[in-house]
């Protein structure tokens, strides 16, 4: 790298730094700045000289690569669906355009990306109440909290040092033994009185989990698979003794909704009984050694598949990180129930994704992991591994979902799994996606005019 280079890349800089749980007083004396020089750095009103970024390799082992001319993936998807929408036709916007916008104001950029997805969001729930017939309801406004807990998780590489380290200080009060579900019933009837009990769903009354603090009992769901029960219990224990940290974590994203930052909060919850399972150190180091096989995993921890992707996710401490993996989590309507990892993958903010992509091979062979390579219209490859998960339900059959980790192909030789097939030419989603001729195409590209031919009849149900 050019020592005398200068890259404006503020909001990177400052996404960094909150990954690594430092203020900006904190990082600035690290590196030897003073605070108010790193903070016109973050509003990219100075720029980012090779000499800082040296600095922040050699300091916290930090990628240097990802400060470079590279744009932030799921703003520019997000940007790209908005400058596509109808009502802005006729303004000739281009991603060019939006690639200034997010260079030199990454704050208006964000701006109009929340607009828009508020506007859509608005349009949704006009819609469902007109067909309804619903009348003297007003359908509401704002980004759905759902996604404002998303974006808040993607800011900060869904990973929390401070709740990392406060899971490992309470495993490490546990006693001796291998069964980490008994070592958590002992740990909760010493120092809380309370004791686990399964319970059916009638006096459950659909919950998983509820403690009675009057009793001093946790009841668990007998629909609960073992996996779970273990998962519920960890849940329940940090919350009795993580509660200040969990405040302190929740209050620190700017912007939240009450709703979002309740949401934000429970998922913080998740992620402590996550890192208390399968503590950061043991849990990295057998990923790697496994090749981030799934299933061995999920043997090794006493975890379930499901657990093990989100963990995978989570897997970005300075110095100890794992492969950036994406997941999602959708079901057999296609909807996306869960999602993390926007900085890996961009994912499409509205209507259905791309049918190229095989997750939904998963529900027709549900015992099988499915692996597949599949490259984006710019050239970005990913692999990604898949699988069907399964809930039993009180009344009777199960909630299906497929779950699926990827990540850019570039690991790929790093991970167990085969690559047997060829990558597959796919798209965010058909609104999104301009390639020519695909016979899956539910939609048009938003910025592309239909071309109607009478005498011809391609493969694909649009020509544009």
């Amino acid at each position: 790298m050019d020592r005398g280079e200068k890259i404006f890349a503020g909001p990177r800089l400052k996404r960094e730094r909150k990954a690594l749980g430092l203020t900006q007083a904190q990082l600035a004396d690290a590196l030897g700045l003073s605070p108010s020089y790193l903070n016109l750095m973050e509003r990219n009103q100075r720029p980012i000289t090779a000499r800082v970024l040296l600095s922040l390799a050699s300091t916290f082992d930090l990628d240097v690569r990802s400060f470079g001319a590279e744009h932030d993936a799921q703003m520019l998807a997000d940007l790209k669906e908005a400058i596509s929408d109808p009502a802005l036709e006729g303004l000739e916007l281009d991603l060019r355009d939006m690639q200034d916008l997010a260079d030199v104001h990454p704050r208006g950029a964000e701006a109009l990306s929340r607009l828009f997805r508020a506007y859509r969001e608005t349009q949704n729930a006009a819609t469902d109440l007109a067909a309804r017939a619903v009348e003297g309801v007003s359908p509401g406004a704002g980004l759905s909290p759902l996604e404002e807990v998303r974006d808040a998780l993607d800011d900060v590489k869904n990973h929390f040092p401070a709740l990392e380290d406060a899971a490992d200080s309470l495993r490490a009060r546990f006693g001796e033994g291998d069964n980490i579900d008994a070592q958590l019933r002992a740990h909760l009837k010493q120092h809380h009185g309370a004791v686990v009990r399964l319970y059916d769903d009638e006096v459950m009354g659909g919950a998983l989990r509820r403690f009675d603090f009057h009793a001093r009992k946790l009841l668990l769901s007998e629909m609960l698979e073992p996996a779970g029960r273990t998962f519920q219990t960890a849940a329940a224990l940090v919350s009795l003794e993580l509660g200040a940290i969990f405040d302190e974590e929740a209050a620190k994203p700017q912007g939240l909704s009450a709703s979002a930052r309740a949401m934000f909060r429970a998922s913080l919850l998740n992620y402590a009984a996550a890192a208390l399972l399968l503590p950061y150190e043991d849990f990295h180091k057998a990923a790697e050694d496994t090749g981030y096989d799934i299933d061995a995993l999920a043997r090794k921890f006493s975890s379930s598949f499901e657990q093990v992707c989100h963990r995978l996710t989570t897997l970005n401490r300075p110095g100890q990180s794992g492969i950036p993996f994406f997941m999602l989590r959708v079901d057999q309507a296609g909807n996306v129930t869960k999602r993390f990892g926007g900085g890996v993958l961009a994912f499409a903010r509205s209507g259905g994704g791309c049918g190229r992509w095989r997750i939904f091979d998963a529900f027709r062979a549900p015992e099988q992991i499915h692996v597949q390579g599949f490259e984006l219209a710019d050239g970005q490859r990913f692999v990604s591994i898949t699988k069907a998960v399964t809930h039993a339900l009180a009344e009777g059959g199960a909630v299906v979902h497929a779950v699926t980790v990827g990540c850019a192909a570039d690991h790929a030789e790093r991970l167990s799994y085969d690559l047997a097939q060829p990558f597959t030419p796919t798209g965010l989603s058909c609104r999104l996606c301009e390639r020519d001729g695909c016979a899956q195409r539910a939609f048009p590209p938003l910025q592309r005019q239909i071309k109607v031919d009478p005498n011809t009849r391609g493969a694909a149900p649009f020509a544009f």
